[in-house]
């Protein structure tokens, strides 16, 4: 199997199984590989995506098991779309560095565990992530990342410096929203992704620097981040300066995103 295979398997077999299987060890990739841009991807019944959805259950509530499943479901499809967009990224940018294509692949392997985690959640809740609806919440905005003259930077500011950004802030509020309600389980999980979450925002901002040398961390995310996609949303309502501090975020662009506010056009609830 070639790097190639396996990021359209993801994207063109619809089930979960094929969503998450790991990646082989050996994953060679072809030279000279045309680039492949893909609108959606293929979902298998029950998994289908679907416009828009409903506002989470307030976190006073998560001692409820049905609005915790809630809650764990929406970030299981966060972590499934992440899947799929990271494979999407690896086939659009076959000229993307090779060392930046493995990264990719390993942080789609981080994705493709945390989902599993998030689904053992929902089954000892007694739930399933199939009961839940499937918002086309990030997909909507992948054509704008496809369309956009800075490639690859594109897509590490509006998923890395973006959205990955943002669940530091996210994935902390409701670990300890978690164990307020005595579910430390759950808490547990969100705990192991914000620890990741930190790694896959230091990627990001490492490959900025490293595809846009002549620019600052801010400057270069401000120029090539997608509209819709702005720093506004990239944070949580609490935000947390200390894990971007780890994921090697520079002061000035830390308060760049703190002071930001939402402007027309970004991005609507997931």
């Amino acid at each position: 199997m070639t790097l190639e295979e396996y990021c359209r398997g993801i994207l063109e077999d619809g089930t979960l199984a094929a969503k998450l299987t790991p990646p082989p060890e050996r994953l060679p990739d072809v030279a000279g590989r045309k680039p492949i841009s893909i609108d959606q991807p293929v979902r298998a019944a029950g998994l289908e995506l679907a416009s828009g959805a409903g506002r989470l259950p307030p976190v006073r509530k998560l001692g409820d098991p049905e609005a915790a499943a809630v809650c764990l479901a929406r970030f299981a499809h966060h972590e499934l779309m992440a899947v799929e967009l990271f494979a999407w990224a690896i086939l659009r940018w076959p000229e993307a560095p090779d060392v930046l294509k493995r990264g990719w692949l390993h942080t789609l392997a981080d994705e493709q565990r945390h989902f599993r985690l998030y689904e053992q959640r929902l089954w000892a809740l007694g739930s399933s992530f199939e009961a839940h609806p499937c918002s086309d919440y990030f997909w909507r905005h992948a054509g704008a990342i496809a369309d956009s003259p800075h490639g690859p930077r594109a897509f590490l500011c509006a998923m890395g410096l973006t959205l990955e950004q943002a669940n530091l802030d996210f994935s902390a509020h409701y670990a300890e929203a978690f164990r307020v309600v005595g579910d430390v389980e759950s808490a547990e999980v969100c705990d192991v992704v914000h620890r990741d979450e930190i790694g896959h925002v230091g990627q990001a901002a490492i490959w900025l620097r490293q595809l846009a040398p002549e620019s600052s961390q801010l400057d270069a995310y401000n120029r090539a981040v997608p509209a819709p996609f702005s720093a506004a949303r990239a944070k949580g309502r609490k935000f947390l300066e200390a894990p971007r501090l780890e994921a090697g975020l520079l002061p000035d662009f830390i308060q760049f995103v703190r002071e930001a506010r939402p402007e027309s056009g970004s991005l609507s609830s997931s």
